[in-house]
């Protein structure tokens, strides 16, 4: 029988990348994003897409019906939509820092809530979310996304423990610096939110390196992010978590391996100009 997955995100960059990838693998795709639109070409290739907002919950209901509707079982969920948004935390809109945590966390939660009944009842299912290095290191103007992603990692590590019991199974996937829309968003959302503050030269500084990591040399593109959860839905035994993409490993090695006070320093003297 073929597997059912859903993939949130699916607009562009990663999430485009996961449901090309796993529709060529077999898999049965629903794609979903704000812009349904932006799909056409997965579409053309057998993916199914349709409008879905994680920040709306009958948005988020509809889905899951339809989807159950028509294939009666949802094997695998892919909670891949997010965003960074950056900027001094004395600066940035609360309004905006709970929209980061709508898209990056609620809507990530509540789709988990909706699938799980599904998955229970057959005893079986994956859900893999999209979490990043971030969730593990931190940089100065970026701490509202951290803390979405430090929220993603907390979470998802609870409900692999929680979910076990049932056959569903949680992993988390992180990726390092991949070439996408989010690079672009992050710089020109720091710049913004710092001209005329007392944090307007750091951000220069970060934004210049931010689109210099921003090439093939320095990144990866996001069929590296797109292979590791082809792995960790098809694997049997599916690690906890799997880093994505260059320099993604070494860099959640080093954070587990330095203490604070050498971290800080270095993450000083990497943005220090």
């Amino acid at each position: 029988m073929t597997k059912v997955a859903l993939v949130t995100g699916a607009s562009s960059g990663i999430g485009e990348s996961i449901a090309a990838h796993l529709v060529e693998s077999g898999w049965t795709v629903y794609a979903v994003a704000r812009r349904v639109e932006r799909m056409a070409a997965l579409e053309a290739r057998g993916v199914i897409p349709f409008a879905m907002d994680v920040t709306d919950d009958a948005s988020m209901v509809a889905g899951i019906d339809r989807i159950i509707t028509e294939q009666g079982q949802i094997d695998a969920l892919v909670n891949n939509a997010g965003y960074g948004s950056y900027g001094p935390v004395e600066h940035v809109p609360i309004d905006e820092a709970r929209r980061q945590f709508e898209v990056n966390v609620f809507g990530l939660a509540r789709l988990t809530q909706l699938v799980t009944p599904h998955m229970r009842t057959r005893r079986r299912g994956r859900i893999v979310n999209i979490s990043s290095i971030g969730g593990k290191i931190y940089e100065p103007l970026g701490a509202w996304y951290h803390a979405t992603k430090f929220a993603v990692e907390g979470l998802s590590d609870s409900l692999r423990i929680e979910l076990a019991p049932f056959g569903i199974e949680v992993v988390i996937v992180e990726p390092g610096p991949i070439i996408s829309e989010w690079n672009t968003i992050a710089r020109e959302s720091m710049v913004e939110r710092s001209v005329g503050t007392a944090y307007e030269h750091l951000a220069r500084r970060m934004a210049v390196m931010f689109e210099r990591v921003d090439t093939p040399r320095m990144s990866s593109g996001p069929e590296a992010v797109a292979e590791k959860v082809l792995k960790a839905l098809e694997s049997a035994n599916p690690a906890a978590r799997y880093p994505a993409g260059k320099g993604a490993r070494a860099i959640v090695t080093a954070r587990k391996i330095l203490p604070d006070r050498a971290m800080d320093l270095l993450i000083h003297q990497a943005f220090k100009g």
